[in-house]
């Protein structure tokens, strides 16, 4: 080959790669859907995950899909002594992809490690006051979103959050509602909607929601929202997505139109399960 040639050569099997790597990614996808969801796993799903029962037969089907090729594609890393198993890889698989159905989905993108605590875990947190000093304290934390590819989850609170479908706590939802928020570049409370929703109707409601909250909050009024919410936008994105799975028929009737846009988001009407 000629020396010339060398360089048009590498630069042909580079641009070849990268334009083969989704479908590449795409084909071995679809291979890890067409294996059987093994019997214990399907035990596990229903053991845990109380959602499943009530669910759509062709909903049932995608959520298994999308859980095998999460735990093909994620590394599950026991902290404290967790020993990873299937019981925990299915059980926080499954309800982290009850939020891509119906959707082309790229499976969190940026997520390549969940890190699993027994129990709740403390984080040190600082506070810079207005008078220049600042205050560090020690916070009890039951599951963290990292923007650059970690989610930190205590197995306790994901099994307890999990049994109580009624209650509007989830902490599995509320950290993958944050990776789909990051998945922009930021955690602001305006995740990449589709193209049947603008950021315009999305920025009202929720901006509607939000403050509500922080009313609410502020005179310790009765709400179907977790107060953490009212924290920020992004927190409110997070709690409000768990009391959609969670309390639908109580947030359809109360904010039937911020129950409208997370249905658009996250494609399904769990109302009607």
């Amino acid at each position: 080959m000629h020396t010339y040639l060398i360089p048009i050569f590498i630069a042909i099997v580079i641009i070849t790669l990268i334009l083969g790597k989704p479908y590449w990614r795409e084909y071995k996808r679809s291979k890890v859907k067409k294996r059987v969801f093994t019997k214990p796993w399907r035990e596990i799903l229903q053991r845990r995950m109380p959602y499943f029962r009530n669910m759509p037969a062709h909903l049932q089907l995608q959520l298994k899909q999308h859980i095998q090729v999460f735990i093909a594609e994620k590394r599950f890393i026991g902290i404290n002594g967790v020993q990873i198993n299937d019981e925990i890889k299915v059980t926080i698989a499954a309800q982290a992809c009850l939020l891509l159905l119906n959707r082309k989905t790229d499976y969190y993108p940026k997520l390549r490690t969940i890190l699993i605590y027994p129990r709740a875990f403390t984080k040190q947190h600082s506070t810079m006051h207005a008078n220049g000093t600042e205050e560090s304290q020690q916070l009890a934390m039951a599951g963290e979103s990292w923007g650059y590819g970690k989610v930190v989850l205590s197995w306790q609170d994901t099994v307890e959050g999990a049994r109580d479908v009624k209650d509007g706590h989830n902490v599995v939802i509320h950290e993958f509602a944050h990776q789909l928020d990051q998945e922009d570049g930021h955690a602001n409370g305006a995740p990449i909607l589709g193209k049947d929703q603008n950021y315009q109707t999305w920025s009202s409601v929720l901006s509607q929601g939000f403050e509500k909250l922080q009313r609410e909050a502020h005179y310790n009024s009765p709400s179907i929202f977790d107060y953490y919410g009212a924290t920020n936008p992004a927190e409110f994105f997070a709690v409000a997505s768990e009391v959609f799975f969670e309390k639908s028929r109580e947030l359809h009737r109360e904010e039937p139109k911020l129950y409208e846009q997370l249905s658009i988001f996250y494609r399904v009407d769990p109302v009607s399960w």
